[in-house]
Formats: C-alpha cells, structure tokens, sequence
C-alpha cells in the first residue's frame, strides 16, 4: 500500500458493523499483520475512491471511549497521538450505530478534540423505519460539527456518498464539539501556558494514559502537573458526564424515537437462546448441526481434491524426465500439498458456520452462557472468549487474554486455551475417523462420524474447564473480575461479510500450513530417499537373495525395494529409534515421524504420511486415504489404522500440545519459558497416557 493514499481510520464501539463498513470500502483488497511490538491484530485494506483518488484504510480495534483499560483501546489511543506513525489518519470515520447514538458519540467527541478531521459514520439506516428513529441530519451536522454519512453497510446504502465525503476530508471542520477543559478551568490554563504548542487534549491524555507522542518527558508534565490517581478518576468523570449533557441536548432536537413503532422480537429471542435449559440444547443443537455438515457436504469436493492430486503425481512421473528432480516433485511435493489442500472443504465450512454465528448476533449469547459455566469452574468470565476462539487457532486465542486484567486468572486461561480443539486438528481428526470410525447412521439422520467428532471438540473443550479448575485450586485466584458483554441485535448475516471472512481465513490458513507442508516435504522427501549403509544401498540385492525361491512380479519387486530402501532410510532410522516408545500406543515408525514434524503445525500430520508413502511407490495414482487404509502392519498382518489405533491418535492429537508456534506465544505472554515449559510437559504426558490406555483398552 501506497503511503502517498489517503490514510483513513475506522473507529467505533464494538458491534457497531464496523466490520461490515470496512468490507464495504476494501473487498478482498485487506491484509492482516500486528501491530509492530505487540500482538494485537490489525487490518489493512485499499480502496479506490472518486477522482482517481486512492486510500488505505486501517480497521481499529473496537473501543467506547480514549480512556483505554485494555491492550486493544491502548492501540487506538496510541496512533491517534503519534503525527510520526506512517499510518497516523487524514481523516478518521467514527462509526455509530443508529440505535446505540448516544453512546457511541461520547468516542466521537474525544476524536474530535484531537482535531483530526472526522466524519460521524451513522450505521444501519436501514433499521430506522422499523425502530421508529428519525434524524434531523442538517441539525446534527451543524452541533457536531462535521459531514455525517447515513448509510447501511448491509445492504450498500450510502457507501458512495462515504466515499465523496473522504475525498474531501480537507473541507470538514476540526474543531471540537465542545469545551472539555471547563471541567477544572484553573488546572487546564495552567497546563495551556506551560505547553502552548502542544494540543491541550492531548496532553491530558498523556497524563491520563500510559502514552507518550509529544516529543517531551511524561516527567517534564507529571512534575508540575501531579495529581492523585483519585483525582484523575474524578476529572475522567467530570469529563464524560460533560460529554454526555453536551450530548444529550444534541439528540434532544436532531434524533426523535417513535417507541410505539419500535417491535420487542430481540427481547423474546433472548429469553428463549440465554434460557439457562433451552439455550444450552439450543446451542448443542447448533454444534450438532455443524460438525455434521462438515462432513457431509464436504465429501464430494474432497474426494475430487483426493484423485486430483494423485493424478497429478502419476502425470509428473510420467511426463517429466526420470531423475531426482521428478521423484522430488512427484514423491515429495504434490503428495505433501495434496494432504493438506484436501481438507480446505471442511475448514472453509468450519470458517463459514463460525461467521454465521457472530454475524448474526448468536455468538455473543453463546458467550453469555458459557460464561455461568465458567464461574463454576473458577475461570473469569472474559475466558469463554479466548476459549471459544481457540476453535479457530490458539495463538490469536491466547492474544486475546489480555483484557482479563487479574494475572492469575490470564495465565490460567492462556494455560488451558491449547486444550480446545482449533481449526489445525480438523484434518488430523478428519482423516482419521475417515479411516476407522463406519460411515453410518443412528435413526437415519445423525452420522456417526459427525458425531465422534463433535465428541472431540466436547472433550477438548471439557478438558480446558477441568484443567483451568485445578489450577484455580492450585495458585489461588483472588479478587475475580467482572465479565461484561454486549448483545448486539440480531441481524441476518450479510453475504459478502461471511464470504470475506471465510476466504480470507481459508487463505491465511492454507498459506500458512502450506509454506510449512512445502518445507517439511522437502526435507522428508530427502530423508526417505536417502539412506547410510548397505541396506539402503544394495536393496535391490538384498530383495533378489530373499527371494530367490518365490520369485515376484516386476511391480512386487519394485514395491519391496521401495520398502527395504524407505525402512533403511534416514527417515526410516529415526523413526525406527522412537518406535519402541510409541509401539505400546498402536504407532508404527511412519505414524511417529508424522506425529513429530506435525509439531510444526498439526495439519502437517497428514502431509508428512502423504509423502512417505509416496516415496519410491509405483502406484501414485492411490490416494493418500486409500494408502493410509491399507498400510500393514508386517508383523501381525493387521492394519496399521484400526479403530484401537484410531481412537488413540484421535486422544493423543485432542490433548497434546497443538504446535510450537503455540509454545512461542505462550513464552511471549506469560514472558516466561517455565510456564510453556510445563504446559508442554503436562499435556504431552496426558496425551500420551490417555492414548496409551485407550490402546490397550481396545486392542
């Protein structure tokens, strides 16, 4: 993105379709990164306006007011007082929702004495009709002092006019709306003399905040102008009550609220989806229907992905010219992608449900109810975010912990946030209960391989409670926070927000495990071809001596020598090292070395059996499934992936520890190496027993 565009900063109250606004103006032209320093997200986005003119447009974390309690408002306060940040805004879009004015505009005035040119962004016009809301649009342009952009981002409305309004950002008005400094006259005049070519506003944020923009020592303000935590609090308070009368005699005149018109069905859902019985079957219901659908739809396309790719290994084989390069290619990497790529159906499902429920409000209900849970189990109610996030990916799950202001119960929330089951796992389990658990119904409707793993998520997510409940025993937790959270109305999800979202974290997702799947295979592929010794090297011999008196077929041969090289490999030696520790679970050598680089990233499980039995096979053409299913044990003549050897890797992957970049997060939250040390050890050690019991179990 270009620095010479516009920059543009979208701020807003949470749940105030903020999202859905910068979708509007972007499209698929967003990316995703951090904040240099911290591990907030932010997101990017370009756009072409009116006159050939172009913007970057940077979607703020959501906030209520500059008086920031948490990392995420912190970030917002920080850009607005930094002129030197390269994405410091030329215009800040404040956006409001219609229903929620009064509230939202408190953060509007506070923008506005920063005297960055700001354009109020009124959301949802399409609900004024049916709540009974109109606004006199002149009269509130004129006491706010600004251009106003009445749109509905849900159905386009007034996104054009938005962007005409960008363009001319330089013709609205920086004043402020009001005189924020009569709250203590004698105290801001004196802070005005002693700093006159420093903001006034931005000076008290200083003092109020932990920020410092100004090119002077915070000490240089805080020895003349020192005052008692308490009397901060109390002028913060003066300050938005202030904001707030000068608010409410705005809307006095400029918005009128018929409340006969206005229909009570979020009420009455409410009463039904937050029922402390009917909601949680409600929600069980939901997730029901999910983890059956992921794979009942997702069958015909992964089948299709499944033959594509073995197709195309047998054609790179038999196309390009004999030698290392095609073995690498064909035997390396077509199969490691493939292993991955296959699953793209099933996370593009999981991505897709999950929009659905926070776009159309559910999801923030669901939080509600898992936070009377929570309570029980000791855990804050801010946990049930990063908890339920955590069946995306972990790290930004973990991120999230940081508005849990008590230490304790951050730490143990980040501790136990692995436990849940994130998108990562889903091809490990997928392919796993694809091969050993039946393909059949209960009553015609519900299918068993939907509902095992449900089951996993159930286990992995009542793993996490357990576990956050003895640790709670273990450190103690004093002085629980409070756990607030909005309900947003209800909404139908709009399409193009869901379709956004699902590709872009399909994309991110596949990118992702893909650069990692790429390297893997690499280094696998070499490590299966290449061996020490004379085992490896004379195979071919050794497979003639051997079987001098029952001589094979020309493809038998070349399968036993395949096998004799692959077993004599390097590859093969390191995993024929560790197979007696993994042997009593029900592993071969082949599953251990997946398990081991799966550690990178979990869906690399899949990738890494893909490549090894592909290495030196003559039938490319037989998808990795189909490899998997008839792998031999050559000892006892049984299937390497049975349900005994099934149902124990399914509980080994549901409680091991997910990946290392998991571990790197955790070191760099806690700020510590001795926490994601025993977080480590702990569910390593679990995984590995639980999976150990199961085995012997159902052997």
């Amino acid at each position: 993105m270009s620095l010479k565009n516009i920059n543009v900063a979208l701020i807003g109250n949470p749940n105030v379709g903020k999202t859905s606004v910068f979708n509007q103006l972007t499209g698929l032209n967003q990316q995703v990164g951090n904040y240099p320093g911290i591990t907030v997200e932010k997101k990017m986005g370009f756009c072409k306006l009116p006159n050939n003119i172009k913007a970057n447009i940077l979607d703020l974390p959501g906030t209520y007011s500059l008086n920031a309690s948490s990392i995420d408002e912190s970030v917002v306060i920080e850009l607005l007082l930094n002129k030197n940040d390269r994405l410091y805004p030329d215009v800040a879009l404040v956006v409001t929702d219609v229903e929620n004015l009064k509230r939202n505009l408190l953060l509007y005035t506070q923008i506005k004495d920063l005297e960055i040119p700001t354009i109020l962004v009124i959301n949802m016009a399409d609900r004024m009709e049916h709540k009974g809301i109109t606004l006199d649009i002149p009269y509130l342009e004129e006491h706010l002092k600004t251009k106003i952009a009445l749109i509905s981002s849900r159905k386009g409305h007034g996104i054009e006019e938005l962007k005409n309004l960008i363009v001319s950002y330089k013709t609205i008005s920086s004043e402020p709306c009001l005189n924020a400094s009569s709250i203590d006259v004698e105290y801001f005049n004196s802070l005005r003399h002693a700093f006159p070519n420093q903001l006034l506003y931005k000076l008290w944020l200083v003092i109020t905040q932990d920020v410092n923009f100004l090119n002077l020592e915070r000490n240089e303000i805080h020895g003349s102008f020192t005052k008692s935590h308490s009397d901060l609090k109390r002028l913060q308070q003066k300050e938005t009550i202030k904001r707030y009368q000068f608010i409410n005699d705005v809307l006095k005149e400029g918005l009128k609220v018929d409340s006969s018109v206005a229909k009570d069905f979020r009420s009455k859902l409410d009463r039904v989806l937050t029922h402390k019985i009917w909601g949680y079957v409600i929600f069980f219901l939901i997730l029901f229907v999910i983890f059956q659908s992921i794979f009942e739809w997702s069958k015909i396309p992964m089948d299709f992905i499944d033959s594509t790719f073995a197709t195309l290994s047998t054609m790179a084989s038999e196309h390009l010219p004999s030698g290392v390069l095609t073995n690498l290619i064909s035997q390396g990497i077509i199969p490691g992608i493939g292993g991955i790529l296959i699953f793209i159906p099933q996370i593009a499902f999981l991505f897709l449900f999950i929009s659905l429920l926070e776009e159309s409000g559910y999801m923030s209900r669901v939080v509600f109810l898992m936070d009377k849970i929570m309570r029980r189990f000791g855990l804050s109610g801010k946990s049930v975010v990063p908890l339920i996030s955590g069946t995306a990916c972990a790290i930004p799950a973990i991120m999230a912990t940081r508005n849990i202001e008590n230490w304790k119960e951050r730490l143990i929330t980040i501790l136990v946030t692995p436990f849940t089951t994130c998108s990562a796992r889903l091809p490990v389990y997928a392919i796993i209960i694809g091969l050993v658990i039946p393909d059949t119904y209960v009553l015609g409707i519900l299918n068993i391989q939907g509902l095992t793993l449900m089951l996993l998520y159930v286990i992995g997510f009542g793993t996490a409670i357990l576990a956050a409940y003895i640790l709670n025993l273990i450190l103690k937790v004093k002085g629980k926070t409070f756990f607030v959270v909005e309900m947003p109305n209800y909404k139908l999800p709009m399409f193009k927000n869901v379709a956004i979202n699902v590709i872009e974290k399909t994309k991110a997702f596949v990118s992702g495990a893909g650069k990692i799947i790429l390297a893997i295979s690499v280094i696998l592929w070499f490590l299966a071809s290449y061996g020490p010794g004379k085992q490896f090297k004379n195979a071919e011999q050794i497979i003639k001596e051997n079987t001098k008196a029952h001589p094979l077929s020309p493809t038998e041969f070349n399968n036993a020598v395949a096998s004799q090289k692959l077993e004599n490999s390097y590859i093969g030696l390191m995993g024929k090292t560790i197979e007696p520790v993994i042997s009593p679970l029900g592993y071969d050598w082949k599953i251990g070395i997946a398990i081991i680089s799966s550690f990178a990233a979990r869906e690399v499980f899949v990738g890494t059996l893909a490549t090894i039995y592909s290495v030196g096979g003559t039938d490319n053409e037989t998808t990795i499934k189909n490899k998997m299913a008839a792998e031999v044990n050559p000892i006892t003549g049984q299937k390497i992936f049975n349900f005994a050897s099934g149902i124990s890797l399914l509980l080994f992957y549901a409680f091991a520890m997910q990946c290392a970049s998991t571990l790197a997060i955790t070191k760099k939250e806690t700020n510590s190496w001795k926490w994601p040390a025993g977080q480590l050890v702990f569910m390593s050690t679990l995984a590995y027993l639980v999976a150990l019991i199961a085995f012997q179990i159902l052997k």
